[in-house]
């Protein structure tokens, strides 16, 4: 037996810390990079392939109109975390410095993750399609929302939406399920059978985007764009915004007594910020020379969120 599992660690955990430490020290680029977003691609294509090939068509249906989780998810997303940030933003703005501000309140108004959190989702054992539908509507709908509560929230002129991030949703997310429940009579019993295979994809995808999401971020010079003491600063905050949005989605789905599945689903995708969305929208909207700073939130974000999600997925909680 492992002697870490007393501490809560065991093998999974080590390779996502592993992934951390060879995103930070052995970061991918040139070709490499664009080889492991292809590869990354590719396991986020199949993971929603087989979920689409083993989900009832008539649940997905149903959770379309599940009002309750719908409601709360998008209500976290564009009302409680935008609100979380115009607080963040006044008490911390003289410590962290504007750019680094405008960048919390950038991070605030980020629609959910789609492949993450559904992931997360399922290995909680929570309700996947509510998850598929809340993030999928999240972000199919920030692609213009997020642009415009960023002018609202900054005083500053909106860039637009991004149609690369709706292609984007549409041809990895959607186009995969899709054609999963167009052939779910043909192979759904054999994916059914085959549980493992679905585990490996879901943890396998979580890894890649890990070792993605930090290789980026050092290759981008995440780690040079503030100085230390601030980046400390802001590791800080961060961690408070996280669980304080965390703590919030726990106490909505106890509050409106949600069923133990659709909690996991609400958790996972009402606290976590995509940058997949984010990033493109932030590069319509600042200036190039702001962009690494005001992203900076987002990515460290984006990292924390993918290793407490994945510690709390991988023991059911959520």
């Amino acid at each position: 037996m492992n002697p870490l599992k007393r501490f809560g660690i065991d093998t999974y955990m080590l390779l996502l810390l592993a992934m951390v430490l060879a995103g930070v020290f052995l970061p991918a680029g040139g070709a490499l990079a664009a080889g492991l977003k292809q590869v990354t691609w590719g396991a986020v294509w199949l993971l929603f392939f087989l979920y689409g090939a083993k989900l009832d068509p008539r649940t997905v249906r149903a959770e379309l109109l599940n009002w309750r989780l719908q409601g709360l998810t998008f209500g976290a997303t564009y009302l409680l975390f935008p609100l979380l940030g115009i607080g963040f933003a006044a008490v911390f703005a003289p410590v962290l410095g504007p750019d680094v501000t405008l960048g919390l309140l950038f991070l605030s108004v980020l629609p959910s993750t789609v492949q993450s959190s559904i992931a997360f989702t399922a290995l909680a054992g929570g309700n996947v399609p509510g998850a598929i539908c809340a993030a999928s509507v999240s972000n199919l709908i920030g692609v213009a929302l997020t642009p415009l509560l960023v002018t609202l929230l900054m005083h500053r002129a909106g860039g637009g939406t991004s149609l690369g991030a709706v292609a984007g949703i549409g041809t990895q997310i959607l186009l995969p399920f899709a054609l999963g429940q167009i052939l779910r009579p043909r192979i759904g019993g054999l994916v059914a059978r085959h549980k493992r295979l679905t585990m490996a994809v879901d943890r396998g995808s979580i890894l890649l985007i890990v070792y993605a999401a930090f290789s980026a971020g050092t290759i981008a010079g995440l780690w040079q764009a503030i100085p230390a003491l601030r980046l400390i600063l802001l590791a800080g905050v961060i961690a408070l915004f996280l669980a304080l949005g965390m703590a919030a989605m726990v106490m909505a789905g106890r509050a409106c007594r949600l069923p133990t599945a659709d909690r996991a689903a609400l958790f996972y995708c009402g606290a976590t910020k995509s940058i997949a969305t984010g990033l493109p929208i932030a590069a319509a909207l600042f200036p190039a020379d702001q962009v690494g700073a005001i992203v900076l939130p987002a990515m460290l974000y984006h990292m924390s969120q993918l290793l407490v999600c994945a510690f709390l997925a991988q023991r059911g909680r959520g």
